[in-house]
């Protein structure tokens, strides 16, 4: 696990279980490669208590094949996933134009909103221009950066005002 807590695969489900049943949210972020089982119940379990699931992937080394990325998004979708989130690591402008191809094409087969964002400075543009593919969402930065490529607040609001999409 990466964060500031290192849990094994039983404390971290527990704690989202926790975190679910205890309403100590209105959203919860529920990573899609753990048991399937309970990953299946941890959602049911959100959804009994009013908690929105995030189902999300990262992969910090590479942009998947545009077939993977669409599946991983469409299989949270399919696990009951409020909203997919899919964020990785392009190396080159190819591996972006992956990335936002393959959110269109998602965007456009799911009813669920999505979120996916590219890290490192090639990726800021997905950040900014997700939106025009069919991402949901973008993270802002309030104080020091929890991402490769994240932007401040303000300077995601500046630019995004520009491709506001009416």
């Amino acid at each position: 696990m990466s964060g500031v807590l290192e849990l094994d695969e039983e404390g971290y489900l527990n704690l989202l279980n926790t975190i679910i049943v205890n309403r100590l949210g209105d959203a919860v972020d529920i990573k899609l490669f753990h048991n399937e089982d309970r990953v299946k119940e941890l959602v049911a379990e959100a959804h009994n208590y009013n908690v929105v699931v995030i189902m999300s992937n990262h992969d910090f080394e590479k942009v998947l094949a545009k077939d993977v990325i669409e599946f991983r998004l469409k299989k949270m979708a399919a696990l009951g996933a409020d909203v997919p989130k899919l964020a990785c690591m392009p190396h080159n402008a190819k591996d972006v134009l992956t990335l936002l191809s393959a959110t269109n094409e998602v965007n456009e087969a799911i009813d669920n909103p999505l979120i996916t964002m590219a890290m490192g400075d090639i990726g800021k543009v997905t950040r900014i221009a997700g939106q025009v593919f069919g991402s949901s969402l973008s993270f802002g930065a309030v104080g020091k950066t929890s991402a490769p490529g994240q932007l401040s607040i303000d300077d995601l609001r500046n630019a995004e005002n520009y491709l506001e999409i009416k």
